[in-house]
């Protein structure tokens, strides 16, 4: 991941700006990733007070597809102005917040498993364990993209052990 968080935004196209920021969270100069997250538990969170939980489920499903799609694409494009993975690029942290909350149930449990999850997810995603630092060092947006859904997959698998042990 880059170091650099402070870009000359005038040189990059102003949708990838947006986009790969996560509507500009990308932009909190402490733990941006962490704050990408944030928002992403936040657009979940406001799916689960309004959806049933089976339409949560899928509406869930789609938005990881579509911004996973949407993610390689204007990563790779900003790759080009503000280098390889920059903190400011965090898209990837919005799927893998979302790819465990998969398993976060509707119920009194809720909202601590979708604590759960984020928490999981975020210590993944910065420690890197098994395959993700590799899938980090992929070229282009598919590498700021996978070692995410990967860590977001490794936190899916131990949110649903604890669920189902609840």
């Amino acid at each position: 991941m880059s170091d650099n968080n402070s870009h000359p935004l005038g040189q990059a196209p102003w949708l990838h700006v947006v986009l790969s920021t996560g509507f500009g969270s990308g932009f909190v100069p402490v733990a941006p990733g962490t704050a990408g997250a944030l928002v992403a538990l936040g657009v979940w969170w406001l799916m689960y007070q309004h959806l049933a939980p089976t339409a949560l489920f899928w509406a869930t499903m789609a938005l990881i597809v579509v911004t996973t799609v949407v993610g390689v694409w204007t990563s790779g494009v900003m790759e080009r102005y503000w280098g390889h993975d920059s903190r400011t690029v965090n898209i990837d942290e919005f799927v893998g917040t979302w790819i465990p909350l998969l398993a976060a149930p509707a119920g009194a449990d809720t909202w601590w498993l979708a604590w759960l999850a984020f928490a999981l997810f975020r210590v993944i995603d910065m420690w890197k364990p098994l395959g993700c630092r590799r899938l980090d060092r992929m070229p282009g947006g598919w590498g700021v993209m996978l070692d995410d859904v990967l860590a977001g997959t490794y936190a899916l698998i131990i949110v649903a052990a604890v669920r189902a042990c609840l």
